[in-house]
C-alpha cells in the first residue's frame, strides 16, 4: 500500500486494525513514508516498510526497485489503497508476476456529481473506509467494521505532562487549520469558541498545528488564557499522537487531525466549509451529528469541492453560517 497525505494514511488504520483482528494468521506489510510509521505501531502481524521517495525508490527505476524490495518479503497479494500513478505501477508489477491485486475505487464520477454547480446530485457517497473494505473483499478477505477496536490511551511522558500539567481536567483538542483556506473556520469565530470554552476551568484546551505561521496564530489564541496551551512545535510527532489518544474530544476541520483522533478512538467534532461529509471523508466511527456543515440554503452550490482546493466566488464566508455557540454547545454535549 502506498499512501500520501496524513488523512489518507490515518483512514487506513481502522481498516487494518479490523483486518488483523479478523485474520490473525495473515501478515500485513504497509508501504508508506517513514514519517507515518507511528500510526501503525503496536498493530499485531503488521510490518512497516519505509518508502524512500528521495533516493532508493525515486522515479520509475526506483519503483521497480521498490517492487523487488517488497517481493523479497514473499507477498501473496497487493492492495492499492491509494490509486495514484506510483501505486498503480507497483501494483501492475505484482500482477505481471502472477500475484493477486486490487485497487481502491475513489468514486471520482460520484464526487464530480456531488460537487458540480449545475445538476448537482446531493447524496451520501460510500465512505473511504467502505472503499478500503471493498479492496480487501476483492482479494478474498471480507471485513466487518461494525465492532472497531482502538489502542489504549497512551501513557504520557514527563515532557508532555510538564507542558500540559497533571490536573484532573477534561482535555479538549482543537486543530483549527486545514490544507486549504476554504476548509478553515474563520479565526475571529474560532477565537470566540476558545474564549467561551476557556471560561470553564475544568477544561484544558490544547491547540494543534504546525509551521511558523500557524504557531504564531496559535500562540495569539492561547496567550490570554491559563487553560489554553499551544502544543505546536513543542513535542515530537509520536508524543503528539500519544497526547491526542488522551483527549476527551477533538474539534477539527475536515483535515488530517480529525482522522488521526478518530483512528485513536477519540470523539471528533468536525467543521465543514467548501467540502461535505457526503463525499465520504467523515472520520471513522463518528456520528454525522458531530459534523457541523455550512448552511446549504444560503450557499446552495455546497459542496463546491471534494478536497477544498476549488475557490468559488461569493462562497468565502460560507463557514460563518456555523455559529460559535453551536460549536461550543456540541463540544460541551460530547463532554457531558
Amino acid at each position: 500500500m502506498r499512501l500520501s497525505a496524513m488523512g489518507d494514511v490515518a483512514m487506513t488504520v481502522p481498516v487494518l486494525r479490523a483486518f488483523v483482528k479478523q485474520y490473525p494468521t495473515v501478515k500485513l506489510t504497509v508501504i508508506s513514508r517513514p514519517f507515518f510509521k507511528p500510526f501503525f505501531d503496536g498493530i499485531p502481524n503488521l510490518e512497516f516498510f519505509a518508502f524512500d521517495e528521495k533516493e532508493r525508490h525515486k522515479g520509475f527505476p526506483g519503483l521497480v526497485r521498490l517492487y523487488k524490495d517488497v517481493k523479497k518479503l514473499k507477498i501473496d497479494a497487493f492492495a492499492d489503497l491509494h490509486n495514484v500513478l506510483r501505486s498503480k505501477i507497483v501494483s501492475l508489477l505484482f500482477a505481471l508476476s502472477g500475484k493477486k491485486r486490487a485497487t481502491v475505487d475513489k468514486g471520482r464520477e460520484g464526487k464530480k456529481e456531488l460537487t458540480r454547480e449545475e445538476n448537482k446530485i446531493f447524496k451520501q457517497l460510500p465512505t473511504m473506509f467502505e472503499r478500503h473494505v471493498k479492496v480487501f473483499e476483492e482479494l478474498g478477505f471480507p471485513l466487518d467494521l461494525s465492532k472497531p477496536t482502538f489502542p489504549e490511551k497512551a501513557v504520557l511522558s514527563s515532557d508532555v505532562l510538564d507542558i500540559i500539567g497533571n490536573e484532573n481536567q477534561k482535555l479538549i483538542g482543537i486543530a483549527p487549520f486545514a490544507q486549504y483556506d476554504s476548509k478553515v473556520y474563520p479565526l475571529d469565530l474560532m477565537k470566540e469558541v476558545i474564549t467561551k470554552l476557556a471560561e470553564n476551568s475544568s477544561y484544558k484546551i490544547l491547540l494543534f498545528g504546525g509551521g511558523k505561521k500557524e504557531i504564531e496564530i496559535l500562540d495569539s489564541l492561547s496567550e490570554p488564557f491559563e487553560n489554553v496551551i499551544n502544543m505546536a512545535g513543542k513535542i515530537k510527532f509520536q508524543q503528539e499522537l500519544q497526547l491526542i489518544s488522551n483527549l476527551d474530544v477533538m474539534l477539527s476541520m475536515d483535515s488530517g487531525n480529525a482522522h488521526i483522533a478518530a483512528m485513536l478512538g477519540v470523539k471528533v467534532i468536525t467543521l465543514w466549509g467548501a467540502t461535505h461529509p457526503h463525499a465520504g471523508f467523515l472520520p471513522f466511527n463518528q456520528s454525522l451529528e458531530n459534523a457541523l456543515t455550512s448552511d446549504r440554503n444560503q450557499y446552495p452550490k455546497l459542496p463546491t469541492s471534494v478536497y477544498g482546493n476549488k475557490v468559488v466566488e461569493g462562497y468565502e464566508d460560507a463557514m460563518r453560517t456555523i455559529l460559535p455557540q453551536q460549536v461550543v454547545d456540541k463540544v460541551v454535549e460530547q463532554l457531558s
